[in-house]
């Protein structure tokens, strides 16, 4: 199994990272704009044309990257575009991250968190969006979640992977901490992105990423996007609790898929942020034989999941019959398991061959003592 995600991962990151040797079918029929907001320009990337009765795939990637090298395995794959086809996608780099970015000027002010996640409904207005579907990673999941708690009616589903609703970075600091890793800032941050066997195991991909975190992105401005998703305030959403506190409480109104790599560093992250989140909305995609970007190195699973999820919001009634020679069957590759437990502390799988503990070092954010766990395994 891991020659064959070897293989998937060389033949599709190389060229999106070097843009040469190959198609990249996100650069067709894009138009890329500089949006002006309150909080300082955006750099963003539209394919399509907003449609008034769908809503448009929103995404934002994770520290250290940019929409091309985050999210083109996922969206170049052939699964994902029969899904695409029906929506036309904006894709955000962060203030500073985008090819070939201007160093910032001295004395220049990194947005928040909470000001990054503000500036898109200016965006959004300004190119007609009236409603998104989100998918993030990391900073970029936190982002697009801070635009749901703040403009409920623009958001109509999130695909949140990695999510960390935890304040200052306390995934991070872990996972720096178990690399040996205190002062680099790409080695910090590639500790964000992959675990410790996946650093010293996948050495095509951790090459390819560490070259494109230290030369494609101005260090000084990588440097500010980090120090702001660092200093990040926790999220404030609460599980509501049926009959009781529904309506009042603050929680995600929309429906959720949060998505991790059952060996990525930021399991217990995603864990905790699932014991917030209404269980009747929300569901835990942990996927097997998987670790810190899914969307790269399991593009056509996660293709499938999101494919699922949208179906599941009405938008695409037919099922799509069409799948690519590398994808897995769809009847044998989704499982839904229910698991009650009495803490949070661990999602298994449905093999009972994996678990996690989320008593991790440095971890500021309390779980709850009951709870139940929605977790979908993909598995081969």
């Amino acid at each position: 199994m891991m020659e064959e995600l070897h293989d998937v991962q060389l033949t599709e990151i190389k060229p999106l990272l070097t843009g040469q040797n190959g198609r990249n079918l996100q650069d067709f029929d894009c138009q890329e704009h500089d949006v002006e907001t309150a909080h300082g320009v955006l750099h963003v990337t539209m394919r399509g044309v907003a449609r008034g009765n769908r809503p448009t795939i929103l995404t934002y990637h994770d520290i250290g990257l940019n929409h091309k090298s985050c999210f083109n395995s996922l969206f170049n794959y052939e699964d994902m575009q029969e899904v695409t086809q029906h929506f036309s996608v904006l894709h955000v780099d962060a203030p500073g991250q985008q090819e070939n970015a201007p160093v910032f000027p001295s004395g220049y002010q990194y947005p928040t968190m909470d000001q990054l996640a503000e500036m898109l409904p200016s965006v959004l207005t300004q190119l007609h969006v009236k409603s998104v579907i989100g998918i993030g990673v990391g900073a970029g999941a936190f982002i697009l979640t801070k635009l749901a708690l703040n403009e409920p009616s623009l958001v109509e589903s999130l695909v949140l992977i990695n999510i960390d609703p935890c304040a200052k970075g306390w995934m991070d600091w872990a996972a720096a901490k178990l690399s040996g890793w205190t002062s680099n800032l790409v080695d910090i941050i590639m500790g964000h992105h992959f675990s410790p066997d996946e650093l010293t195991e996948n050495k095509e991909i951790i090459q390819t990423y560490r070259l494109h975190i230290s030369q494609d992105i101005p260090q000084d401005n990588l440097a500010m996007f980090y120090n702001s998703y660092d200093s990040r305030t926790e999220l404030q959403i609460e599980r509501p609790v049926a009959g009781m506190n529904e309506n009042t409480v603050k929680t995600l109104r929309c429906p959720a898929l949060l998505v991790v790599g059952d060996t990525s560093p930021a399991v217990d992250a995603v864990v905790e942020c699932n014991s917030r989140m209404n269980p009747t909305k929300t569901t835990l995609l942990k996927m097997a034989d998987c670790g810190g970007l899914p969307q790269v190195v399991q593009p056509g699973k996660l293709a499938e999941a999101f494919k699922y999820f949208v179906q599941g919001m009405g938008y695409i009634p037919h099922v799509i019959k069409h799948l690519s020679s590398q994808s897995v069957p769809a009847a044998g590759m989704t499982r839904l398991v229910r698991s009650r437990t009495h803490s949070a502390s661990s999602v298994s799988s449905t093999d009972g061959s994996r678990s996690r503990s989320t008593t991790g070092d440095g971890a500021n954010c309390s779980s709850p003592k009951h709870m139940v766990v929605h977790t979908t395994e993909i598995s081969t």
